[in-house]
């Protein structure tokens, strides 16, 4: 049994989406998907940092859902940015459970065990948000649910998934790095970066956390080891 992260899948199995137009880098990017998979096992699991389809809601995304069902291994999935898919807890797993999705859990306001780990994490927080004209209250809510999901591991030691770095070159989030911080979180594992803003990523520790970047272009399509 091994846990692995990678984020940033924008599978569109049932819309219009080719993910190739972002670059060369993302040719045959479900295949390969698929082919990495192949080597993992039914007991791994696997953390999904958010942006996981591009359906805006579940019935554009039940084919990426199914894909990802399929594959070895449990899934936790957390909410991206372009996840217009993401609704209550409630309705997503009755989504899962009515179309036979057993493999798959939502990371949202909780946490989950891996042997003497916590699995934790959220959305996250982003420049991009701050730019877009979304205020304090907005953060503050997401600050707010990354702190539900830290006080849910119980006093266990922390890994944290978020999708958004909470650090970049030239920008910090020190309200969510605070969060992490007080937590004792050693590894943060985050999503979101691709193509050229991959130089800019931080990786390594920082304070008291060590970061890394599991973008699915970053990785190769192939999913991060993190514990055995």
């Amino acid at each position: 049994m091994s846990l692995y992260a990678i984020g940033d899948l924008h599978l569109g199995l049932a819309v219009d989406k080719p993910m190739n137009i972002f670059g060369p880098g993302w040719a045959d990017h479900v295949q390969r998907l698929e082919t990495a998979f192949s080597q993992l096992h039914d007991d791994d699991v696997t953390v999904l940092c958010g942006d996981t389809s591009w359906g805006i809601d579940f019935d554009q995304s039940l084919a990426d859902f199914r894909f990802i069902d399929a594959l070895p291994g449990r899934k936790i999935v957390l909410k991206g940015n372009h996840d217009y898919w993401w609704n209550t807890a409630a309705k997503m797993k009755k989504f899962f459970a009515e179309n036979g999705i057993t493999t798959i859990d939502i990371l949202h306001n909780n946490s989950f065990t891996y042997g003497d780990w916590a699995i934790c994490g959220t959305r996250g927080w982003f420049y991009e948000e701050e730019k877009s004209g979304h205020n304090a209250k907005v953060l503050n809510r997401e600050v707010g649910r990354l702190e539900a999901s830290l006080k849910a591991a119980g006093g266990r030691p922390i890994l944290a998934f978020l999708h958004y770095p909470p650090l970049y070159t030239g920008y910090r989030c020190p309200e969510v790095i605070a969060k992490l911080e007080e937590y004792g979180v050693q590894q943060c594992f985050y999503g979101h970066l691709h193509g050229p803003t991959h130089r800019r990523a931080i990786e390594g520790t920082v304070g008291t956390v060590c970061y890394s970047l599991v973008a699915a272009d970053y990785l190769g399509f192939v999913p991060k080891k993190i514990l055995d």
